[in-house]
C-alpha cells in the first residue's frame, strides 16, 4: 500500500484555496480543517471535514468514511446536510488520492484529487455539478497540522477565554 498520511492516519489537516461557482462572478476564498480519526476494527477511517467560505456565516461539514482499501482503490461514504449520504469510489497511487461520486440517484456528481507534493503537503482540485446545473470548482492546498501547533492553538484559545 502507498505511504500517504492524509486520510489513512489519524491527525488534523488544514488548508485554504478558492472556490469558483458558476452563479457568482468572483472567486471565493475558503479554509478547511480535516480531522482524521483512528481506523476502526474493520480498517475504515472516518474523517470530519469543515469548510468555511470567506463571507459566509455558515460553514459546511462533511463526514467521510473511507473503507475497503485495496491496490485498486477504496470506497468512500460522504454525509452532509445538503446531499444526505452518498457512496463513491476512490483511487490511490504513490502521488495521488482521489475520489468521485457518479450516477444513480445522486443530486450531484463530481470528484476531488489530492496530489502529494515533495514537502508532504497536497494540492487539491475538485469539481461538482448539481442536478440543477450549479457547478462548483475548487482549488487549494492542505498540510498536516503539527502537534505543537495544536497545543499552541489550545493554549491561545484558553488565554482568550480568560480575557
Amino acid at each position: 500500500m502507498f505511504q500517504h498520511t492524509f486520510i489513512t492516519s489519524p491527525g488534523s489537516w488544514v488548508g485554504e484555496g478558492k472556490i469558483v461557482l458558476n452563479m457568482v462572478d468572483e472567486d471565493l476564498v475558503f479554509y478547511t480543517v480535516w480531522n482524521v480519526l483512528n481506523r476502526d476494527f474493520s480498517g475504515a477511517v472516518t474523517s470530519v471535514q469543515t469548510i468555511q467560505i470567506q463571507g459566509l456565516s455558515e460553514g459546511i461539514q462533511n463526514e467521510m468514511r473511507f473503507f475497503s482499501f485495496s491496490k485498486e482503490g477504496f470506497s468512500i461514504e460522504m454525509q452532509n446536510q445538503n446531499v444526505g449520504k452518498v457512496l463513491g469510489r476512490g483511487i490511490i497511487d504513490e502521488k495521488m488520492i482521489g475520489w468521485e461520486f457518479r450516477g444513480g440517484d445522486l443530486k450531484f456528481e463530481g470528484y476531488e484529487t489530492y496530489l502529494l507534493q515533495d514537502d508532504g503537503t497536497y494540492t487539491l482540485k475538485g469539481e461538482y455539478i448539481s442536478s440543477d446545473q450549479f457547478r462548483t470548482q475548487v482549488e487549494g492546498h492542505i498540510w498536516q497540522q503539527k502537534e505543537a501547533s495544536l497545543e499552541e492553538d489550545h493554549k491561545e484559545a484558553d488565554e482568550k477565554g480568560k480575557e
